[in-house]
């Protein structure tokens, strides 16, 4: 036989869902910092995104620090490279003197043309050494050819996969 237990009020219902949202923004937030610093950046970028991310709505730098209980300091200096890689903007907002910011509309796409462009500069320093090494009268290894030869046949066939992804990715926003 089951106990009588008072059924929950709507008031308790509400108070459930506002603790799952709340739970799943942490956890959001703090999974998408651990993502950042697994790719060598630090965690409170990836923590500024998610929190934009999870938003969608413009915060300012006192709003940022204060949901991430964090100072301004660094927030300001992760807000200025995540501009500088154009992943999040600064806005106006009417009537205040803040600024704001909010991710930027493909900012999926952007992350990973910024990731493209290293493999970019990969592919350059292999076309670089592969020139060298077949104009040069050096005692190198040949190993050190064969690897570059290589290296330059992996980041050309990396980059057109990269650029028919961007196309494809690009197409797929606009429909």
């Amino acid at each position: 036989m089951r106990p009588n237990l008072p059924k929950p009020t709507p008031s308790d219902q509400e108070a459930a869902k506002s603790d799952t949202a709340v739970r799943i923004k942490t956890e959001f937030i703090q999974d998408y910092g651990r993502g950042y610093q697994a790719f060598g950046l630090p965690k409170l970028m990836g923590r500024v995104v998610g929190l934009l991310l999870y938003h969608g709505a413009p915060l300012s730098l006192d709003d940022i620090t204060e949901e991430l209980h964090v100072s301004k300091g660094p927030v300001s200096q992760i807000m200025s490279r995540l501009r500088e890689h154009k992943l999040v903007r600064r806005i106006w907002v009417p009537g205040s003197r803040r600024d704001y910011y909010e991710a930027e509309a493909d900012i999926f796409g952007q992350a990973f043309s910024n990731h493209a462009a290293l493999q970019h500069q990969n592919l350059a320093l292999a076309h670089k050494y592969t020139e060298l090494v077949g104009a040069e009268e050096a005692d190198l290894p040949q190993s050190f050819a064969t690897r570059m030869t290589e290296m330059e046949r992996f980041y050309t066939l990396m980059n057109k996969h990269f650029a028919n992804f961007l196309a494809e990715w690009s197409e797929t926003r606009n429909d």
